[in-house]
């Protein structure tokens, strides 16, 4: 078959069912009908000789021959994409642009009072619709665009995608002021770290279990008297309690002072954290996610990190 031969269109509609599934959810995010939907897979199944998907309870189910072209097809069309938004120019002042970005709980309580004071004053049209990074789909997501940059320490990320370190930080312990353990400037030692009461933060989808992993290496055992599955409440719990919650440092500079906690290091020796932002293929030359990109490792980058390609 020629290139000739076939409409570019009905690879759109091919590429968009492959993600989708249904003829209507397809219709609805290429703005067609869905009898145009329909016709424009009838068309393809001719010209290809092929059923490409069929009729499940479920959806709409490739056959192993449209699984066989669904990533070239992906590609190309991406590429094209891309070609095509080289020149397209953003400007953030007049923008209306909404970006999607994944990321933690700690990702939100870091990164967003800054990020949205930056808006404020260099891009005020400019919208942030934030995702959770655990989310299974997140590699499709932002393969598909709809999910723009995903920020943080994101072990599921690392291969396939742009990515740019932007920190590196320590973990500490994280307590109240009034802790029998607060005072002092020395290191707490795995003595002190055993004998402590702990909050126990299980934070899916994200690098921090590697904390988890290192004790257990160690030989330490925490005294784990809660155990949670986001940061988000952490504050309270520590500044009302005798617990110690093992923490990113820079989670722990935000948390301090609201709630009067004091962060301790620690002599065990446990890995340090690498954030970074994270985008795919199709969005890197385009001016806007640029400007994004930009934004984030100027206001969080602690030098001008290379970016590294997939």
């Amino acid at each position: 078959m020629k290139l000739t031969d076939i409409d570019l269109n009905l690879l759109v509609v091919f590429d968009r069912l492959v993600q989708d599934g249904r003829v209507s959810r397809v219709a609805e995010s290429l703005g067609l009908s869905q009898p145009a939907v329909s016709n424009a897979l009838r068309r393809l199944r001719d010209l290809l000789d092929d059923e490409l998907f069929l009729r499940t309870p479920s959806g709409m189910a490739p056959t192993p021959y449209a699984l066989q072209l669904a990533e070239p097809v992906a590609q190309a069309l991406r590429g094209l994409q891309g070609a095509l938004n080289v020149r397209a120019s953003f400007d953030p002042a007049t923008s209306e642009r909404c970006f999607t970005l994944a990321m933690t709980d700690v990702g939100e309580i870091y990164f967003l009072p800054v990020l949205m004071d930056a808006l404020a004053r260099e891009a005020p049209g400019v919208t942030l619709r934030c995702v959770p990074v655990a989310d299974a789909a997140l590699r499709e997501d932002m393969a598909a665009g709809r999910v723009d940059l995903a920020l943080g320490s994101l072990p599921q990320l690392q291969a396939g995608f742009f990515q740019q370190a932007l920190f590196r930080q320590r973990y500490v312990a994280l307590m109240r002021a009034g802790h029998p353990l607060a005072a002092g400037d020395a290191p707490l030692n795995a003595t002190q770290y055993r004998q402590a009461a702990h909050v126990r933060v299980v934070s899916a989808g994200t690098g921090h279990g590697q904390v988890d992993e290192a004790l257990q290496r160690l030989g330490v055992a925490r005294q784990v008297q809660l155990t949670v599955p986001h940061y988000v409440a952490l504050g309270q719990v520590l500044g009302s309690t005798d617990l110690v919650a093992t923490v990113p440092e820079r989670l722990a500079e935000r948390l301090a002072g609201p709630h009067a906690l004091v962060a301790r290091p620690l002599t065990l020796r446990l890995p340090a954290s690498t954030i970074a932002q994270l985008w795919h293929a199709h969005l890197h030359r385009d001016a806007g996610h640029q400007w994004l990109r930009g934004l984030v490792a100027q206001h969080f980058g602690t030098a001008a990190g290379a970016v590294d390609s997939p």
